[in-house]
């Protein structure tokens, strides 16, 4: 099963300021503000919604394809994903624009005044998927995650022309995209992932009814945080999975990127779609006890034993053999 992921690759610049934001606030000179902060921390992460699906896919042993915009400052995060076993050929590199980043600076009250650079994202309309396709010997799913829009819709549409099975995931983008061009993304997909919030908007937005939606995709994969994923399709019983319980709790940034990529990697595999769920539920867990959206490892034993904990032994024997 060839995938190609297309959507955002963005570093984020998170600092933090030991003081408060506020001590530095003048009220009747608000009108004019020029604030420094020197901070104490700074870490990079590397992120993009398209960037962490792709590493989760290749923490999972599945190479995946990476279909996106990024300025020639890439050269580390590239190297990065080329050894986590992420196909970075069919990246588009600007010749003017820094790949896309995230700043955000939170004091000690975690008060954030924060940035986003969108830069050689914007180069992304410029992608055709068909290179992509002739390069890999064909294309069976396509991801069209959030990303530059005119570049959402143009892939959403090629996928359609060509008659490539997508997976519409318009995540944020939903917030800002009118309900024509939103109307374009969903119809005709395979699967079409939201979370909660998301759904509603997408209802809101286009003025669909939910049988309209399920009318027009295949799939609809509704996550609901700790309660877990649903799934629903036309004349099919409403499927619920539970995640596995964390172990902690740390950053939630990337978590609904690695349930994607454990999902993927579940149908890769040729699991059913519950067993492809749970697979995505468990990465989606591991993901969630570790700061940084590819921060985190998956170790095989350890990584089964979660399965058999929260789906049972033959959910477990049924993964492994699909796991490197």
């Amino acid at each position: 099963m060839r995938i190609a992921v297309t959507g955002s690759i963005a570093t984020d610049h998170l600092m933090s300021y030991p003081g408060r934001f506020t001590d530095q606030l003048v009220a009747d000179r608000l009108e004019q503000v020029s604030l420094s902060f020197l901070v104490d921390e700074l870490e990079v992460r590397r992120g993009g919604i398209a960037g962490n699906i792709t590493f989760g896919l290749g923490k999972l042993g599945v190479t995946s394809t990476l279909v996106g915009a990024v300025g020639q400052d890439f050269n580390d995060y590239r190297a990065w994903l080329d050894r986590h076993g992420v196909d970075t050929e069919s990246v588009h590199v600007s010749e003017t624009k820094h790949t896309a980043r995230f700043l955000c600076t939170t004091d000690t009250d975690l008060n954030q005044i924060a940035s986003f650079y969108a830069g050689a994202m914007a180069e992304a309309r410029e992608i055709e998927l068909k290179p992509v396709a002739d390069r890999l010997g064909g294309l069976d799913m396509v991801v069209i995650s959030a990303n530059d829009p005119e570049a959402m819709v143009r892939h959403t549409e090629e996928c359609r022309d060509r008659g490539y099975n997508f997976l519409a995931d318009p995540g944020q983008q939903l917030a800002r995209m009118e309900g024509d061009d939103i109307r374009k993304l969903v119809d005709g997909a395979q699967y079409l992932f939201t979370n909660e919030y998301e759904h509603g908007l997408l209802l809101q937005s286009t003025g669909w009814t939910k049988d309209d939606v399920l009318g027009r995709v295949g799939k609809w994969v509704t996550s609901l945080g700790a309660k877990g994923v649903q799934v629903e399709a036309k004349g099919e019983p409403t499927l619920l999975v539970e995640p596995p319980k964390e172990k902690q709790k740390g950053d939630p940034t990337g978590v609904g990127d690695a349930l994607r990529a454990g999902f993927l990697a579940g149908l890769k595999g040729g699991l059913s779609l519950e067993r492809s769920l749970q697979l995505g539920c468990t990465l989606a867990t591991v993901s969630l006890e570790t700061d940084g959206p590819q921060e985190y490892d998956v170790e095989r034993d350890s990584f089964l034993a979660r399965i058999a904990e929260a789906y049972g032994d033959e959910a477990a024997a049924e993964v492994g053999p699909k796991l490197r």
